[in-house]
């Protein structure tokens, strides 16, 4: 997830969520609904973990423990005997070796495995200002929660069921908390705050990467990157610092792109999404209806970055025929689109996408700037409630139950971590604390403009990475029904990207989803967008001439520190 003030969203809700030793091997296996076994080992935490910016825990506080439960699950036919890990890491300052915070995760790992020959993989979502809660209930962990997206997920009770798009026949998973989240706090004398920053955020992932290779003997495995939204800015920093601290990566997913903080709200990025939603509405104006949604998008796409961008730059000018054809694929009257001084990505004062709540307006609906389709009742109180506050987006407001009440059961009683603290799952104190300036690999500050104004962009970081480590795998997934990091602006990022060697280039795949912001909670496109991880996993690891390249680019860098 992002934040609302970047093109996304926070909030600062609480819920209840965690890991420490090497996850012992040959495990008793429980059910394959995921329940646990005798030999667990529950967790009870008494640490209070403050989420406020001057929060910290006391120095004394630097153990490891966790819980550990196991588990079996089937995937693809196949019975995977795993452990999940429940608990905290802590991370050093790299210079002076002293803890500086203590990083709350799951980990998900496969039983009996080598470490060579089985990958792992690292997931967060974004904000800034989020947990891992939302990726690990929702994508690729063994088990996942139940909702009716794109509807209303109804009050309890709710379901976890077991997960048959579960990523770990392909890949260990780590799920992390970044300070200020879940259970993740500084440890003092730093204070959260110290760790809310791009660069900063970074490099405390990085030192929590490196600590569960040295932990858990991973440092030969094949290594993953797993970030959604901010998760995917957080990705291209992390990846570059990663390399030049020595470890480099396999693969990188980059789930609904925020990459270049200036196209934030580009009419042109977001056409496509818009045309997308009132293709699913049955809005368009455009007869017969297209009957394949990826052809539609690229059509209106091609519109987008030609007759649309020409209208833009000519406004109050305009062709009636454009705009003609700009109504027919949004689906909004000519009249509006020249009041709008055709931008479809404006907002009002408040803060409403004036698409999102005009296009079913006649049907006292707006729809969700998450996903498109979903949509909630925008007239009386309703249409008055603060679009900023309490994750009040059609899209949030119809999972957020489940996900609250699911996460609480599932952390509590499955994987068997206690305590004392809330579990913050959205933080809107990080966000509003969150220091944009950032440092590209040129030395160049890409991060906040003299004015103050985020200009954060990290497509850079990315092509530095990959132009590095030249057999490095990257995904971009995105979903068409998303308005808030819109499919077509995540393409014109990555094309635009200082990226010029085509062989390095080919290693870049963009696929896209008939689903939202979180791609995955819609069933059909989950299932696509694993079977999309498999085949990078699998052309990842299968070369073997390209992994030694990798392992030998990584043991350069160790040797010559």
């Amino acid at each position: 997830m992002t934040n609302s003030s970047s093109a996304a969203k926070t909030s600062s809700k609480t819920s209840s969520k965690t890991p420490s030793g090497t996850p012992p091997t040959g495990s008793s296996s429980g059910s394959s609904n995921g329940s646990s076994t005798a030999g667990d080992q529950p967790y009870f935490d008494p640490t209070a973990y403050g989420n406020g910016p001057d929060d910290s825990i006391d120095a004394t506080q630097t153990d490891e423990n966790a819980a550990i439960t196991h588990h079996s699950a089937v995937i693809g036919g196949k019975t995977i005997d795993y452990t999940a890990t429940a608990g905290h890491l802590v991370i050093v300052d790299p210079s002076s070796s002293k803890p500086d915070a203590k990083l709350f995760y799951v980990a998900f790992t496969q039983d009996n495995q080598t470490e060579e020959s089985r990958p792992v993989t690292f997931f967060y979502n974004g904000g800034p200002g989020s947990s891992s809660v939302f990726v690990l209930l929702g994508s690729f962990a063994p088990q996942r929660i139940k909702t009716s997206t794109p509807a209303f997920t109804p009050p309890a009770p709710y379901q976890m069921e077991d997960n048959p798009d579960s990523l770990l026949d392909k890949s260990d998973l780590v799920f992390i908390n970044p300070v200020g989240t879940g259970y993740s706090a500084a440890i003092a004398p730093n204070k959260n705050c110290d760790f809310w920053g791009v660069d900063q955020d970074a490099n405390s992932l990085k030192q929590f990467i490196k600590r569960f290779l040295t932990k858990n003997n991973r440092w030969n495995s094949p290594k993953f990157l797993y970030g959604e939204s901010y998760g995917t800015a957080r990705s291209c920093v992390l990846a570059y610092l990663l390399h030049e601290d020595g470890v480099d990566l396999n693969g990188i997913t980059l789930q609904s792109s925020i990459l270049d903080y200036t196209q934030s709200g580009n009419p042109v990025g977001a056409l496509p999404t818009a045309a997308a939603d009132a293709w699913f509405h049955r809005k368009l104006g455009v007869h017969p209806r297209p009957t394949d949604l990826l052809t539609f998008s690229e059509e209106v796409a091609q519109f987008a970055r030609t007759d649309y961008l020409a209208a833009l730059r000519k406004f109050p000018q305009t062709d009636d025929d454009t705009v003609e054809k700009l109504s027919e694929y949004t689906g909004i009257d000519k009249a509006t689109l020249i009041a709008w001084s055709l931008d479809v990505a404006s907002y009002d004062s408040r803060g409403n996408s004036l698409f999102l709540t005009t296009l079913l307006k006649s049907k006292g609906v707006a729809l969700g700037s998450y996903d498109g389709r979903v949509t909630a009742i925008s007239t009386g109180i309703a249409g008055k409630i603060d679009p900023n506050s309490g994750g009040n987006d059609p899209t949030m407001t119809a999972v957020t139950g489940v996900y609250t009440a699911m996460w609480n059961e599932y952390l509590n009683e499955q994987l068997k971590f206690t305590s004392t603290s809330s579990f913050t799952d959205l933080n809107d104190q990080a966000f509003a604390n969150w220091d944009f300036h950032h440092t590209d690999p040129t030395g160049a500050q890409k991060g906040v403009d003299a004015k103050g104004n985020i200009i954060l962009y990290t497509a850079g970081d990315l092509a530095a990475v990959m132009a590095l480590n030249i057999d490095l795998k990257v995904l971009s997934a995105n979903g068409f029904y998303d308005f808030v990091t819109p499919f077509y602006q995540t393409v014109l990022d990555l094309q635009q990207m200082p990226l010029i060697d085509k062989t390095v280039r080919a290693n870049l795949t963009a696929k896209f989803y008939p689903s939202g912001h979180m791609i995955y909670l819609d069933g059909g496109s989950r299932t696509q967008l694993k079977a999309d991880l498999a085949k990078m996993y699998q052309a990842a690891t299968t070369d073997h001439e390209a992994m030694g390249r990798i392992r030998a680019l990584q043991q350069r860098k160790i040797e010559a520190k």
